[in-house]
């Protein structure tokens, strides 16, 4: 009896901790969640919500996202923000978010040994490493690898605009 609580105990400390190192990996979190428990996507999540595109982002993928910060969204002119959140612009705006999209995992290791990507959005960003820092399109990859259930999240410092 006394074996029997002590494997039980191990396989509960087991579990717990196995547990406990995937969600702090972000493995329990999909695209979206993770991207709300961090804190500096507040402008793409809420993007992504007027878009509709939550519920995509929260499928079983895999996603590459390219997301930009909340500091990237700033750089815009000043109001295309707002603009793009009115209901009448949501196709714009979801043709920009599904920009920032590639279907698949891409980390970063293959990333660094693309020149482009399709995206989602159906058009291609271009992808180019100098000096061993990555670029697509105009915007610097800042932070890569973020691990999702359902993708990876690289974190970019500019939002990335289809046809430019």
């Amino acid at each position: 009896m006394f074996r029997k609580l002590i494997m039980i105990a191990v396989i509960s400390v087991a579990t717990v901790a196995c547990s406990a190192q995937a969600d702090h990996h972000g493995m329990k979190k999909d695209i979206v969640d993770t991207a709300v428990a961090n804190g500096s996507f507040t402008t793409l999540v809420t993007a992504v919500k007027a878009a509709g595109l939550v519920d995509t982002l929260k499928g079983d993928g895999p996603f590459t996202v390219f997301a930009p910060t909340d500091e990237a969204f700033a750089k815009l002119p000043e109001g295309t923000v707002q603009k793009l959140l009115l209901p009448e612009n949501k196709e714009l705006l979801t043709s920009i978010l599904t920009y920032h999209v590639v279907s698949g995992k891409v980390m970063a290791a293959d990333v660094v040994n693309l020149t482009s990507a399709k995206t989602v959005q159906g058009e291609s960003v271009e992808i180019n490493v100098d000096s061993g820092k990555v670029k697509v399109d105009n915007a610097n990859v800042v932070l890569t690898d973020v691990k999702a259930s359902n993708g990876v999240i690289h974190v970019i410092d500019a939002v990335l605009m289809p046809g430019n």
